[in-house]
């Protein structure tokens, strides 16, 4: 089921791709025909008269819209943290039933489910007042490391995405400028309005470059965020399951160290007067 909802998700961002592309020249053909040809429409005047360049920054807004859509379908609390996993583990660490913990956790895909199979292994029965808790804090960094790369994967193309966009974007306007003032100086003078219209097409490629950065870099920062914040709410359920099973295993040696009758200056010297 997840694979075939996976698939409709990736069948219509390609959809939304296509259609980013090719709705300009469809909308500008079908427009064309009813408007006069001194005027513009929106179209023309915002996205095609950028020229060639407009090609890969549309295909770039087209893909920052995907990454968005497919980063928060991969930041689900259910991939990360579900809370029935953690109840059952949870339960099975209160009784110090690490075995059937592991077993539980190795059947479950998601990132508790992974990271407590990986660290609890490390466990060391030999030393009930810790039960080796160094060693599983090792596993548990050893495993963060190793799954941060992948889970930050699609999200830095976001910050790829918003960083190179602006670049096009002036790479497009810098072209538009050099044919601009090209022509200026073979004609020896140009008329100003006509200047300026190239001048302000050549400076749309510079526009949509910020328009995708604008949108693509805010949103790295978010998902990055929330991207720690499952990692660490994974991280500190593992640690409460691992305190909770060492604190039944030295319950009563912790009851021990509990004084009884333990009261106030005062009160003494009130219960010895009693007496």
């Amino acid at each position: 089921m997840k694979t075939m909802f996976r698939r409709f998700i990736l069948r219509a961002a390609s959809l939304v791709m296509t259609a980013a592309v090719m709705f300009p020249v469809f909308a500008s053909a079908q427009e064309a025909g009813s408007s006069k040809e001194t005027e513009k429409n929106f179209l023309d005047q915002w996205v095609i008269d950028g020229g060639a360049t407009m090609i890969p920054l549309i295909l770039m807004l087209a893909a920052i819209l995907f990454l968005m859509i497919f980063n928060i379908m991969n930041l689900n609390k259910a991939k990360f943290c579900p809370e029935e996993l953690r109840a059952q583990l949870m339960a099975l660490m209160g009784e110090c039933r690490i075995q059937s913990a592991i077993q539980l956790a190795a059947q479950s895909p998601t990132y508790l489910g992974r990271l407590v199979a990986y660290a609890l292994p490390n466990v060391d029965a030999t030393k009930p007042e810790d039960l080796g808790k160094d060693a599983v804090e090792d596993a548990i960094a050893d495993f963060t490391a190793n799954e941060r790369s992948q889970t930050l994967k699609f999200i830095n193309m976001l910050a790829l995405c918003g960083q190179v966009a602006p670049m096009i974007g002036l790479f497009g306007t810098v072209q538009g400028m050099v044919g601009a003032f090209g022509q200026l100086a073979s004609s020896g003078q140009a008329d100003p309005k006509d200047l300026a219209g190239s001048i302000s097409v050549a400076l749309l490629t510079t526009f949509w470059g910020l328009i995708n950065a604008i949108i693509a870099i805010p949103t790295f920062f978010f998902q990055k965020g929330i991207a720690a914040a499952r990692e660490a709410e994974c991280v500190n359920t593992l640690q409460e399951m691992l305190n909770t099973s060492i604190n039944v295993i030295n319950a009563e040696s912790l009851i021990a160290k509990i004084p009884e009758g333990y009261a106030a200056e005062g009160e003494e010297e009130s219960y010895s007067e009693q007496a």
